[in-house]
């Protein structure tokens, strides 16, 4: 997935500034793809050059709200549709593991609690946006609770695996 994309898909469902957008990242897609204000208003002067967004209103103090065109909208039918997503196969946290002999088995076992607990923060997180998502219908918040119940899931995998590592140490 590229932030074009994402940024796209958030136009998709009606105009917004690049602050809206910011704030949308921060409750729906930054477990799934996090953007900073620079990348995003980047890639908003970006789609704006190739002609998949439009500047649809302006007001104070400069904000511009954009909003998608039918080429944009097309783009991203086109990369839901036709493009294979990249599967990340790079983990430098599994990598510490594969080495974790290296280090006595009292810093192998931290190491592994660590990676449980940050877990474990992240899915507190995620349950927040559960809540937000609750009462909410429009497309993104349905949609959006199947990417945070895979997010959900997959922690909680994670965590119970961390466990168990820590406990195969001797």
């Amino acid at each position: 997935m590229s932030l074009r994309h994402a940024v796209l898909g958030l136009l998709s469902e009606g105009p917004a500034s690049g602050y809206d957008l910011l704030k949308m990242f921060d409750i729906s897609l930054s477990n799934v793809w996090p953007a900073t204000q620079s990348q995003l208003y980047a890639e908003l002067g970006k789609l704006a050059d190739a002609g998949l967004v439009d500047v649809s209103a302006e007001g104070p103090r400069g904000r511009k709200e954009y909003a998608i065109t039918e080429e944009g909208l097309a783009e991203l039918r086109r990369w839901i549709t036709e493009v294979e997503p990249t599967r990340v196969l790079r983990s430098d946290m599994l990598l510490r593991v594969f080495f974790l002999a290296q280090v006595s088995p009292e810093q192998a076992r931290a190491y592994l609690g660590h990676q449980a607990d940050r877990v474990r923060k992240q899915l507190e997180h995620l349950e927040g946006i559960r809540e937000f998502l609750e009462n909410r219908h429009d497309n993104l918040s349905e949609y959006g609770r199947m990417t945070l119940e895979y997010g959900l899931r997959l922690g909680k995998a994670q965590v119970e695996w961390a466990e168990w590592a820590e406990g195969q140490i001797r």
